[in-house]
């Protein structure tokens, strides 16, 4: 069993390596029932986005971690993977400047990855 913080950092690291930008860590545990935390990231373009998605799921796989659902694969714009404890938004820098999860989630706490470890 991988400890949450541990699959946060993997997270964070594969979209890092696969030039996700603008990676956010937003802890909500206190705040929902959902997840523990969200994930954030950018990338920067349909093709870019389904990259950042397929790496996430083929290393987590690897590792015994499997996803438990993937939504909006299909278009690219806005990929949500729900690892239960975790959940990952993969963006379009449109789609997430017009969502703006972290104005609608402005009461959860920001983690800085180096804090999580």
């Amino acid at each position: 069993m991988v400890d949450v913080k541990d699959k946060v950092f993997k997270i964070c690291n594969l979209l890092e390596d696969k030039k996700a930008f603008d990676i956010k860590v937003l802890y909500i545990g206190e705040l929902t029932t959902i997840a523990d935390y969200f994930i954030i990231a950018t990338g920067s373009s349909d093709t870019h986005v389904k990259a950042l998605t397929d790496e996430i799921e083929k290393k987590l796989c690897e590792e015994g971690i499997f996803v438990d659902h993937i939504e909006g694969y299909a278009s690219g714009k806005w990929v949500l993977m729900d690892y239960g404890d975790v959940v990952v938004h993969i963006f379009q820098e449109e789609e997430r400047a017009f969502y703006n999860l972290e104005r609608l989630w402005a009461d959860a706490k920001e983690i800085v990855l180096d804090n999580l470890v």
